[in-house]
């Protein structure tokens, strides 16, 4: 890879502002001045330094976040404010890319990552990756609920959901559920409620696979997904 680009790849600036890195001396390969931002290097084979710093290449970034309502599951958007929109640059420069779609007024567990690979296997209809929502419902949520749930139902546009597992935390005026269902349809969670005359009225999400939403992370914030927790992933396909 060109000295350039992975320099820009991994947030030292434009390929401009590289090149002014370049010429000021301030990177050396092996220990070595380089000022051509021509040069080839292979990040896994050899030490990049800026300032004697080492840079640590990757190719890949995986990233959970608490998605905040009111911000669109998107890379880019000319009216709303997307979730890439929150990354810092250091993030951003990898250019990840929401995994799946939450609605804009939906919280919770939201990956980002440009591992395009990873990405078409949590989202493949064939892999069945389970997802739970936890809901609040505008009436109460009974047995037959669940039971329709457990057989799928049929939506507004005619599709029969595949069975969904209903947990019914509280019911009354109004109910509190976990759902976990193992597609994602348009708006499925609220159409599935709609399905038996019931409205969401707040939802989120808290896991996508085997990886749960960590507690820690305040509503749109975001940390890298460490070692185990990317095998975690990756054992879901």
């Amino acid at each position: 890879m060109r000295i350039d680009k992975l320099l820009a790849n991994v947030g030292y600036g434009s390929r401009k502002e590289v090149k002014g890195l370049l010429k000021s001396g301030a990177i050396k390969v092996d220990g070595e001045r380089v000022k051509d931002a021509k040069q080839h290097v292979d990040p896994n084979q050899q030490q990049v330094t800026v300032y004697d710093e080492v840079v640590v290449y990757k190719e890949f970034v995986y990233l959970m976040m608490n998605k905040p309502p009111g911000v669109i599951s998107a890379t880019e958007d000319h009216q709303h404010q997307t979730v890439v929109d929150l990354l810092e640059i250091e993030d951003a420069v990898f250019q990840p890319f929401p995994v799946g779609r939450l609605d804009k007024d939906t919280e919770g567990f939201l990956l980002l990552t440009n591992d395009g690979q990873l990405s078409h296997q949590l989202l493949s209809p064939k892999k069945h990756v389970p997802k739970t929502y936890y809901a609040t419902i505008n009436a109460p949520v009974t047995e037959e609920d669940q039971k329709a749930f457990a057989k799928g139902v049929t939506l507004d546009d005619g599709y029969l959901t595949k069975p969904a597992e209903l947990t019914i935390l509280a019911s009354g005026d109004t109910s509190e559920i976990e759902l976990t269902i193992v597609e994602g349809k348009f708006h499925q969670v609220k159409r599935m409620f709609e399905s038996v005359g019931k409205k969401v009225t707040y939802l989120k999400r808290l896991s996508m696979g085997s990886l749960q939403l960590d507690p820690d992370l305040e509503l749109g914030e975001y940390r890298e997904l460490d070692e185990e927790e990317i095998e975690l992933l990756k054992g879901n396909n």
